[in-house]
């Protein structure tokens, strides 16, 4: 709920607004299903036509609507323009087939979105914050009407998908992920709030475009970048105390150096780091169900060393250690590939991420390599010989027939999981993954594909997509009291997301999918939000409840999309 919209018990808001500026709020708006009584109390005879509607007749319209469009981008943008004027509606339409809308609203449709945002955009939603905001971020959050707010996504544009250097534009990714925690976990639209914080492009396109809506500069960096982050979260945390400050589609160095700054002062993550983390390791755990190699024996080769790839390697070898290995056996398993070549000791431009899982600077003395300097992903696949391959390198077609051929001569139950987003970027097609396998790969990929055939059967096509664990760690910061977001709360969630795997759960010839479908959303973001609950009350970083207490401040937290008895609030005399 806004400041203008008060509880009185389940079913009645007290509403403070009314006439136009009631029909401009679209937390509260109804449109044309305003009933007599509520035109009455707020004003809106007049401003409404004489047909009372229902929120299915709307639902029903607005379908219609978007089925005669013409494609997919521009059924993005009549949804946009539905959700600026009609939350509730928005997502009516959404739950009712919520697979099929998901990558209309966001992958893949929002990569073409955010390149377009500046011709696209039409009424203000959340906050730019331009680097000339400086010395007031704070002023800028204190407006009552963001009081209800108690998850942010923020983001800099500057890693937008694997579309690069977005600036401003890339507020359609905040927008786009909020959206998710509401369609996907339930999330109050009220209580969240999407953050640009515009600190310039490099994007020479954008800066030329003379409709481009961001502020018109070179992107800031260093110290005065590190100054600006500061003030934002100084601000963010004196204003919200229990907000869940998420992180999205910063730069890799930049994404790390954040993270590791806030992580322990206050409830925030980066969901390219430890989102992708979780949900990529929540998926090993149904291969491995399956059939794959059990984690102790998994050898596994990283395609794209930035912050996704590190968040990854990451979370696995916690997982790995959890399992019994020591940190540097479980180091040891990862070969991560980036620009130039294998990641080894010694090499100059190593992250801080990637430092845990450099190689011995004289692992490959024993290979055959073309430049001892910088060692292919060919070469690395031709003599480790992984159980599974992970792609986070934006590099469309990386894995070929050869690259993957070395891992399905050893491997009897092969992982490969090709991560990068948008559709162009992905490392290689799941119809030619299984074919270049003899159909024993177990597959993922970042972005939605159909099921494909192969030898005479469809196959389902995992998407290892973050909506599997965001929603759920929302929901549980907003119903938990959760102060800190911990390594071992996105292990839990990525285990809570394993057990409901039907391949799991289904011993029999039957390819089932590794994760459970997108159209479950709700049910996995429950799940997974009880799990982080009980690890967070383990770590002390959540007040103690009883597992009833905990599912019935869950179930209280969780908004729907239906119209609300509406009642005039009583302005109270300052």
């Amino acid at each position: 709920m806004s400041d203008t919209a008060q509880s009185t018990g389940h079913h009645a808001l007290q509403i403070t607004l009314s006439g136009r500026e009631l029909l401009d709020c679209p937390v509260l708006n109804k449109g044309n299903a305003f009933d007599e009584r509520e035109r009455d109390l707020f004003g809106l005879h007049g401003l409404l036509p004489a047909r009372v509607a229902t929120l299915a007749d709307q639902v029903d319209l607005a379908r219609a609507r978007l089925a005669a469009l013409p494609d997919d981008f521009a059924r993005h943008i009549a949804l946009r323009e539905i959700q600026d004027r009609n939350e509730t509606l928005f997502y009516a339409i959404i739950d009712q087939a919520l697979e099929a809308w998901l990558p209309i609203i966001y992958t893949p449709a929002i990569g073409r979105a955010c390149r377009e945002f500046s011709h696209i955009w039409t009424r203000p939603r959340g906050l730019f914050l331009s680097y000339e905001d400086r010395g007031r971020i704070a002023e800028i959050l204190s407006h009552p009407q963001w009081d209800a707010v108690r998850v942010i996504v923020a983001s800099d544009g500057g890693s937008i998908l694997g579309i690069g250097d977005q600036g401003a534009n890339g507020m359609g990714i905040p927008i786009g992920k909020l959206s998710l925690y509401t369609a996907c976990g339930g999330l109050d639209p009220a209580r969240a709030l999407p953050v640009m914080l515009d600190m310039g492009t490099d994007n020479t396109a954008l800066l030329e475009d003379p409709e481009y809506i961001g502020w018109r500069h070179r992107r800031v960096r260093g110290t005065q970048y590190d100054a600006f982050i500061a003030e934002f979260v100084a601000a963010v945390n004196a204003r919200w105390p229990s907000i869940a400050l998420h992180w999205e589609d910063l730069s890799g160095t930049d994404a790390l150096r954040i993270l590791g700054r806030y992580r322990t002062r206050m409830c925030t993550y980066n969901d390219d780091i430890q989102g992708t983390a979780a949900v990529t390791a929540g998926a090993l755990l149904a291969a491995i169900r399956a059939g794959a190699a059990p984690l102790a024996t998994q050898r596994i080769v990283i395609f794209g060393a930035g912050g996704a790839g590190c968040g990854i390697a990451d979370l696995l070898a916690r997982m790995m250690v959890a399992g019994g290995m020591t940190a540097t056996e479980a180091s040891r398993r990862f070969f991560m590939v980036d620009i130039n070549g294998l990641v080894r000791t010694g090499m100059e431009g190593m992250t801080e991420g990637q430092h845990p899982f450099a190689q011995p600077a004289d692992v490959a003395s024993g290979w055959k390599v073309h430049d001892p300097a910088h060692i292919t992903l060919a070469e690395v696949m031709e003599n480790v010989r992984p159980t599974m391959l992970i792609g986070t390198s934006g590099q469309g077609g990386a894995f070929t027939r050869a690259i993957v051929a070395p891992m399905a001569a050893q491997s009897a139950r092969p992982v490969i999981f090709a991560l990068s987003n948008p559709t162009a970027n992905i490392e290689a097609t799941p119809q030619d993954l299984l074919e270049w396998t003899g159909g024993r790969a177990l597959i993922g990929t970042g972005g939605p594909f159909a099921p494909v055939s192969y030898a005479g059967s469809s196959r389902p096509v995992d998407q290892i997509n973050n909506s599997y664990v965001f929603p759920g760690v929302g929901l549980a910061v907003v119903a938990g009291g959760i102060t800190r977001m911990t390594d071992g709360m996105f292990l839990a969630a990525a285990h809570a997301l394993a057990g409901l795997s039907p391949a799991a759960m289904h011993d029999d010839a039957k390819p089932m999918p590794l994760l459970p479908p997108v159209s479950d959303l709700r049910t996995v973001a429950m799940a997974v939000a009880r799990a982080v609950i009980r690890q967070g009350q383990a770590e002390g970083v959540a007040p103690q409840a009883t597992p009833d207490a905990v599912d019935a401040a869950l179930k209280d937290a969780v908004w729907t999309a239906r119209y609300r008895r509406y009642e005039k609030a009583a302005i109270t005399p300052k």
